[in-house]
């Protein structure tokens, strides 16, 4: 898993302990199949559509640039390959 889906992961399971939400209650606030966490949270999805955050966001209540506004983000190296 690369370091930038490790913190994805990370920051989605960081919102669902805040808002005392369950992956499951996730899934239906955000309009998104509970497979599609299951294998988001389980690191079995390389590459996170924006799409998938966006909803997961919606769910969450806060924009995209909020869930990336983290020091953890912020300090992320650029990725060039």
């Amino acid at each position: 898993m690369s370091d930038t889906v490790i913190l994805i992961v990370e920051r989605i399971r960081e919102l669902c302990r805040e808002r005392k939400i369950t992956p499951n209650g996730l899934s239906y606030i955000a309009g998104v199949s509970q497979s599609t966490i299951k294998s988001v949270l389980n690191g079995e999805t390389k590459s996170p559509e924006v799409l998938t955050i966006k909803k997961l966001c919606d769910g969450f209540e806060i924009t995209l640039a909020q869930f990336f506004d983290t020091d953890a983000f912020n300090s992320l190296e650029q990725e060039i390959k």
